[in-house]
């Protein structure tokens, strides 16, 4: 199975940009996502890219701001995000999908994923 362990989150001034990595044992086939989480809020889409890679969806919340990508050699999802905003402040989750799915289809549904990491904290100060 799957074991994802997030990391690059941190504090950044507004404007500023961080790079989030996501790595795996090993990502196969797997359709991937990333997700948050704000304080007293439920956990919202992001990005994901589809299982072949050619495939992805934003959040209009982030959209031409942030850049999701995998590297399948090296068992790694990225999120390059720019122009970061307060309300960019959350935990971020990578989250993979161990049942198949079509190769160019982006899921944005948390329970369309089963396969979660424990998260990274992005803080964005104004």
């Amino acid at each position: 199975q799957v074991q994802l362990v997030e990391s690059g989150g941190g504090l950044v001034q507004a404007g500023g940009s961080m790079r989030l990595s996501c790595a795996g044992r090993t990502f196969g086939r797997s359709a991937l996502g990333w997700f948050r989480q704000a304080p007293g809020k439920e956990r919202e889409f992001v990005t994901g890219v589809s299982q072949s890679g050619g495939a992805t969806y934003y959040a209009d919340s982030v959209k031409g701001r942030f850049t999701i990508s995998r590297d399948n050699a090296k068992n790694t999802l990225y999120l390059q995000m720019n122009s970061l905003k307060p309300e960019d402040t959350a935990v971020y989750y990578c989250a993979a999908r161990s049942q198949g799915s079509s190769i160019a289809y982006v899921h944005r549904y948390t329970y369309e994923y089963d396969i979660w990491g424990q998260g990274t904290q992005v803080t964005v100060s104004s």
